[in-house]
């Protein structure tokens, strides 16, 4: 029998949220019906609600989440029911091109539950991200669900769900950091700070933070930073390159997304170093630069996607290294609100006062 359960919806673009009823159906065949425990507030919620995703409302709001299986419709087998799960939205096709070359960290077709949650009138919902989990609970596909060590905060746990992942995997899965390399984040917010714990956790030698906020580079710092580099005040490739003895750094990683701040990167690595860029531009940016820099300087230009993470293989190792005191991952968590809370989230987020805000609904 379908339950009806409070949601944040986004309604039409650029308005505040709103907390409505929705209506969860029954899971079907490979569904799955989670009790969301925490979610936390990303960008990406934002950018749903400001149309900058598509223009397919109502929105259910919110993606990255944990919480317990409920229930699950037939056929399910990658989880049980009172499994503790963080949801992703790469539950990987293993049919697709990129999974039958065995690379499904890069699946084209990921799934998602095939029913649709609703309003109480029917109008159908769409969930950012296939999940949609500004909610008491929600409806997803079984390979949305990962189960992790329940010993583990929710509130923490959750994160994994994008933005921290895609972060920290920026830096050991697409960027390939490893012992001794000198590494570079530009933009240190969440994505960014993460990329930095991932750079710290794995032995980069040297983690230079650069941004133009002091409070986030103090974060920086807590996460892992060795240097700092507040880029209102200093030229920041000429920085980057004085403090990695005129050479540049092994790996630069671009957390803003924007032309200016590529460009940093690019010319703030060492020769044959690479760029991994993981901030996301909007549509209308451009790049113009000469071609021969490109070739003259070699190396790896690389965008990450998701952190090129494989859910299954990487969540419940990173969070038995927060378990185990090895990953600061409860840094991440500047503060837990209530479900009627989100709209002030999106403002504090929008003016860099928080990593995560994290909704707590049990």
């Amino acid at each position: 029998m379908s339950q009806t359960v409070r949601g944040v919806i986004s309604r039409k673009k650029g308005e505040p949220v709103e907390l409505v009823d929705i209506i969860i159906p029954d899971p079907g065949p490979g569904e799955v019906v989670v009790d969301v425990h925490t979610c936390g507030v990303c960008h990406t919620d934002l950018t749903y609600r400001d149309g900058g995703i598509n223009d397919e409302y109502p929105f259910l709001l919110g993606h990255e989440a944990a919480g317990r299986v409920e229930s699950i419709g037939p056929g399910v087998t990658n989880v049980a029911v009172g499994d503790f799960v963080v949801l992703n939205w790469r539950a990987v096709c293993g049919q697709c091109r990129a999974c039958k070359r065995g690379r499904p960290q890069y699946c084209f077709d990921t799934f998602n539950a095939t029913q649709k949650m609703t309003l109480t009138d029917g109008t159908e919902l769409t969930p950012a991200l296939g999940i949609g989990a500004f909610a008491d609970k929600t409806l997803v596909h079984q390979g949305q669900c990962t189960k992790v060590d329940e010993r583990a905060d929710p509130a923490v746990a959750g994160l994994l769900g994008c933005g921290v992942m895609a972060g920290l995997g920026a830096a050991v899965n697409t960027g390939n950091v490893g012992r001794d390399d000198t590494v570079a984040v530009i933009g240190c917010g969440g994505v960014g700070d993460a990329a930095i714990a991932g750079a710290a956790l794995v032995g980069a030698r040297r983690i230079i933070a650069v941004d133009r906020d002091p409070r986030k580079l103090a974060w920086a710092r807590e996460l892992g930073a060795t240097h700092t580099v507040n880029a209102a005040e200093l030229d920041a490739v000429e920085t980057i390159q004085d403090l990695t003895d005129g050479f540049g750094a092994d790996v630069v990683i671009d957390a803003v997304g924007r032309p200016e701040t590529w460009k940093q990167a690019f010319y703030a690595r060492d020769l044959a170093g690479t760029v991994v860029l993981v901030g996301v531009p909007t549509p209308e940016m451009t790049l113009q630069m000469p071609l021969v820099d490109f070739f003259s300087r070699g190396g790896a230009l690389k965008s990450s996607w998701y952190g090129d993470c494989l859910p299954e293989r990487d969540f419940p190792t990173l969070i038995e290294l927060y378990l185990q005191g090895r990953l600061p991952l409860d840094k991440f968590v500047t503060e837990r609100i209530g479900i009627t809370d989100i709209e002030d989230a999106f403002h504090k987020m929008h003016n860099g006062e928080v990593l995560r805000s994290v909704v707590v609904l049990k």
